[in-house]
């Protein structure tokens, strides 16, 4: 069987953005272009900043037991 869930978390994936951009910059102005640049390279998995869709497989075979991440 395989089935889709998707997740709504704002906050997550917004605090998740800032953390990453600035643990690589102590600089306010490059970890914001940092921001930015995470958030567009992210586009084709998370809609709005918030949703992301994950696809389970439980099939016997190769895939089995996996889970992978839609994209939009």
């Amino acid at each position: 069987m395989k089935f889709k869930i998707t997740m709504k978390d704002p906050d997550g994936f917004a605090n998740s953005i800032r953390e990453a951009a600035d643990g690589e910059t102590e600089n306010k102005d490059e970890a914001e272009q940092r921001a930015e640049e995470l958030k567009q390279y992210t586009k084709k998995w998370f809609k709005y900043e918030e949703y992301l869709t994950v696809e389970i497989d439980t099939e016997s075979g190769a895939a089995a037991g996996t889970i992978k991440v839609c994209e939009i």
